[in-house]
C-alpha cells in the first residue's frame, strides 16, 4: 500500500489538446470573418489570404525525455525528489520496524505506518497557500529540512518513546504537501505543452522505481545494522534533497496571487486562504471534476491493493508469497507510464484516459475466484498500467486552474489523494470482513472502479455537454 499512496502523491497532473482545439477553432473562424469583410469592401485587390496556423503536432520533433533532461532546474528536481523518496521509504520501514520491537503491537506499528500518510491531510487542507505566497526555493528547501527531523531525532535518541517518535512524525508529515505543491508548481514555468506531459510522467516513474529501490536497499540494511541507522540514513537523504534544491534552484519571488484579487484578500492569513482557496477550486465545476477524476479511480485501486496479503494468504501461501504481487502493481505502473507517456501522442493519451481509468477495475473482477499466484501477479500488473490514465487529464488540469492558485491546486490534489487513500484500505478491510473473504472485497472495489469511471467520463474525456459531479 505505501508504493501507491506515495506515487499518487506526487503523482499529478497535467495533458489535454481541447483548450488548443477550441482556440483553434476561434481563430480559424475569426480569420473567415475578417476575409470576408475584406473581400466585400477592397474587391478590386483582394486581401491576400494567410497561410493556416500551424498544427502543434507537426510543428517539430516530438519532446523526449532527454529534452526535459537537458533543463538544468529539472534535472535538480529530478535528483531532490530521488533522494526524497528514498528518504520517505527508509523512514516508514525503519520507524515500522523499530515500533514493533519495541511494541510487539500489530496495531501501533500500523499507526506508525499512517503518521507519515494521514497527517497530510491536514497540512493540505489548511497551509498550502503557502506554496504560492513563497519564493519556491524557500518552501520546497525548508520543507524537506522539517520532514528530515523524524529521523534524525530518533536515530541519534535512543532512548525516545514510541508516543513521541508517532507524534514527530505525524507534526512534520503536514509540511510534505506544501513542499510538493511547490515542486508541481515549478513544472508549468519550466515546461509547456507536452514537455510538461513528459516531466510530470519522469516523476511518476522515479516515485515507483525509487520506492522499489528503497524498500530493497532499507531490507538489506535491517539484516545487517539496527533499524535506528535506517532512520538516521532517511534524515540524512532529506537533508541532501534539502542541499540540492537550495543550491540548484535559482531564486524566484513569492506572493502570486489570482488576477483581481483584492488587496484585503491578499493579506488575509495562511489557514483563512488556503481555506477559502480550496473552496474556490473546488467549486469551479471543470477543475472539481478533473480532481475527482485523478482520485476515485486511484481510491478503489488502493482498497484493492491494501487486501493482496490476505489475498494471497486465503490461497494457503506464506505471508512471504505475497512479496511479489505488491511489486506487481507499481511495475504495472512503470510499464504504463513509459508506454504511454513516450509512444502515445497528446491527443491519444486524453483519448485513452477514459478506457484506461475503466479498465483498472477490470481485472480485479477475476479476484472474486481462487487463482494460480502467477495469473494474479498479471492481472495486478495490468490494473497498475490502468494508471497511465492520469496522463491524459495532467494537462487539462493545468489548462482549468486559474494562474495565481496552481501551486495550491496542486496541494489540494495530493491532499485528496492521500486522504482517500488512508481511508480506502479501512473500508476495504471492513468489507472484506462482512465478505468472509478478501477475494470478493477486491472484486467489489475492481466493479466500483469501473463505476467510478463512467460517473466521471465527462472530465475523462473532455466533452463539454458530458455528465460532471455537482458540487456538495
Amino acid at each position: 500500500m505505501k508504493r501507491k499512496l506515495l506515487l499518487l502523491n506526487l503523482a499529478l497532473l497535467a495533458l489535454s489538446a481541447v483548450g488548443g482545439i477550441r482556440l483553434r477553432r476561434e481563430w480559424v473562424e475569426a480569420r473567415a470573418r475578417e476575409e470576408a469583410v475584406l473581400r466585400t469592401r477592397v474587391k478590386p485587390t483582394p486581401a491576400p489570404r494567410l497561410p493556416s496556423p500551424p498544427r502543434r503536432p507537426a510543428s517539430g520533433p516530438r519532446p523526449a525525455y532527454r529534452s526535459v533532461f537537458a533543463v538544468g532546474e529539472f534535472r535538480v528536481l529530478f535528483a531532490a525528489q530521488l533522494m526524497y523518496i528514498l528518504g520517505f521509504e527508509f523512514e516508514i520501514l525503519g520507524l515500522s520496524v523499530l515500533v514493533y520491537a519495541q511494541t510487539r503491537s500489530a496495531f501501533l506499528t500500523a499507526l506508525a505506518f499512517s503518521m507519515g500518510f494521514a497527517p497530510q491531510a491536514i497540512g493540505g487542507a489548511f497551509f498550502t497557500a503557502l506554496a504560492d505566497r513563497l519564493p519556491p526555493r524557500i518552501v520546497i528547501g525548508t520543507g524537506l529540512v522539517i520532514r528530515a527531523g523524524p529521523g534524525l531525532v530518533i536515530g541519534l535518541w535512543p532512548g525516545c518513546p514510541v508516543p513521541a517518535m508517532l507524534a514527530l512524525v505525524a507534526v512534520t508529515a503536514t509540511a510534505a504537501p506544501v513542499f510538493s505543491a511547490a515542486i508541481s508548481g515549478l513544472l508549468p514555468e519550466m515546461f509547456d505543452g507536452d514537455s510538461y506531459v513528459l516531466a510530470r510522467s519522469v516523476f511518476s516513474l522515479t516515485s515507483s522505481g525509487t520506492q522499489i529501490l528503497g524498500l530493497g536497499i532499507g531490507g538489506a540494511v535491517l539484516a545487517v545494522v539496527p533499524s535506528r541507522w535506517l532512520l538516521l540514513t532517511a534524515g540524512l537523504s532529506l537533508i541532501a534533497a534539502a542541499a540540492i534544491s537550495r543550491l540548484g534552484l535559482r531564486p524566484r519571488l513569492g506572493l502570486r496571487s489570482p488576477p483581481g484579487q483584492p488587496r484585503a484578500a491578499r493579506g488575509r492569513g495562511i489557514l483563512g486562504a488556503t481555506v477559502a482557496g480550496n473552496i474556490e477550486l473546488f467549486a469551479d465545476r471543470q477543475v472539481r471534476g478533473l480532481l475527482l477524476a485523478q482520485w476515485l479511480p486511484a481510491w478503489c485501486v488502493t482498497g484493492a491493493e491494501s487486501l493482496i496479503v490476505p489475498y494471497a494468504g486465503s490461497l494457503g501461501r506464506p505471508a512471504s508469497a505475497a512479496g511479489p504481487l505488491l511489486a506487481a502493481m507499481p511495475a504495472g505502473m512503470l510499464l504504463g507510464e513509459v508506454l504511454v507517456g513516450r509512444f502515445v501522442r497528446p491527443g491519444a493519451r486524453r483519448r485513452l484516459a477514459f478506457p484506461l481509468a475503466a479498465g483498472m477495475g477490470v481485472p480485479l473482477l477475476a479476484l472474486t475466484f481462487r487463482l494460480p499466484l502467477l495469473l494474479v501477479g498479471v492481472l495486478l500488473l495490468t490494473c497498475g498500467s490502468g494508471f497511465a490514465y492520469q496522463l491524459g487529464i495532467q494537462r487539462a488540469f493545468l489548462d482549468s486552474l486559474p494562474e495565481g492558485r496552481r501551486a495550491q491546486a496542486f496541494g489540494l490534489n495530493s491532499t485528496g489523494a492521500m486522504g482517500g487513500q488512508g481511508l480506502t484500505p479501512s473500508v476495504a478491510g471492513g468489507l472484506a470482513l462482512a465478505v468472509g473473504a478478501p477475494g470478493p472485497a477486491m472484486a467489489i472495489a475492481g466493479a466500483v472502479t469501473i463505476l467510478a469511471a463512467l460517473a466521471l467520463r465527462g472530465p475523462l474525456t473532455g466533452r463539454p455537454g458530458a455528465r460532471c459531479i455537482p458540487a456538495g
